[in-house]
């Protein structure tokens, strides 16, 4: 695990390690509860919230000397499993918990100046063999995800462009988005950034599965526009998003069939 996350036990009367807190930044005063929307209500620091299958929370975080805005997310599962546990997994040690793998990759992420959010902190709290997690990121200031901002306007060929050209950048680090969708890409006046790396990882630079990443973008796309017909998105904005990638995509074969 990275020397730059700080890991905090937390222990209960129950059980002596029943989690722990692990920290991307340098905080003061944190606690359990802050990863719990009903501390932030009784705060009064809940600006906004964010509601798909789940809801996530967007907080003020406003002590003495800071004033910084935040992204509360819950770990839930999805697909057959949620049947079985809405949101607790197996736990066979920290490091491979999803909030502290998310967390790390976060963090060496942003430390190399790559478009992600800042990491902040997350929570991992054991119930006997199983945990449950919680992530708080920074949230980006001006930015909206693509489809918001498709169903309001067309992009212009050179925002595809350098769309393509982003996400080549994390391909040639061998950086894996496990959900790469139109939801989890912003774009703030600083440009596009990717969100949410749960189950995300650094890979082999040299193999095929940057292409089933783009394939997966592709079909997002096409899927929110089947939800929302005028939503603004064409084969030809596939294709300036190709001519971004590949112009970009120096370490591995390009891609030319979507």
């Amino acid at each position: 695990m990275s020397s730059d996350l700080k890991i905090l036990p937390l222990n209960s009367p129950h059980e002596p390690q029943s989690g722990w807190l692990v920290l991307a930044s340098k905080l003061c005063g944190i606690n359990a509860r802050w990863f719990t929307p009903e501390y932030w209500q009784r705060q009064q620091a809940v600006v906004g919230t964010s509601t798909g299958r789940y809801t996530t929370w967007f907080v003020h975080y406003q002590p003495t000397q800071a004033n910084e805005h935040w992204v509360l997310r819950h770990y839930w599962r999805g697909g057959l499993m949620a049947k079985l546990s809405k949101d607790t997994y197996l736990f066979t040690g920290l490091a491979y918990t999803r909030p502290t793998a998310e967390l790390k990759l976060l963090n060496i992420l942003y430390q190399e100046g790559f478009p992600v959010p800042r990491p902040i902190a997350a929570c991992v709290q054991k119930r006997g063999l199983c945990y449950s997690g919680d992530i708080l990121i920074e949230r980006i200031e001006g930015a909206r995800d693509l489809v918001a901002i498709l169903t309001e306007r067309k992009m212009s060929q050179q925002e595809w462009l350098s769309l393509g050209q982003c996400i080549a950048r994390f391909h040639n680090r061998g950086v894996y988005h496990a959900d790469l969708n139109a939801k989890n890409i912003l774009l703030s006046p600083k440009g596009f950034h990717l969100i949410d790396f749960d189950r995300g990882a650094i890979r082999a630079v040299a193999h095929h599965w940057q292409a089933e990443n783009l394939d997966r973008l592709h079909r997002s796309f096409k899927k929110e526009q089947g939800k929302c017909p005028h939503l603004a998105f064409t084969e030809a904005d596939w294709m300036a998003l190709l001519k971004g990638y590949n112009a970009t995509n120096t370490a591995n074969a390009r891609v030319s069939r979507h």
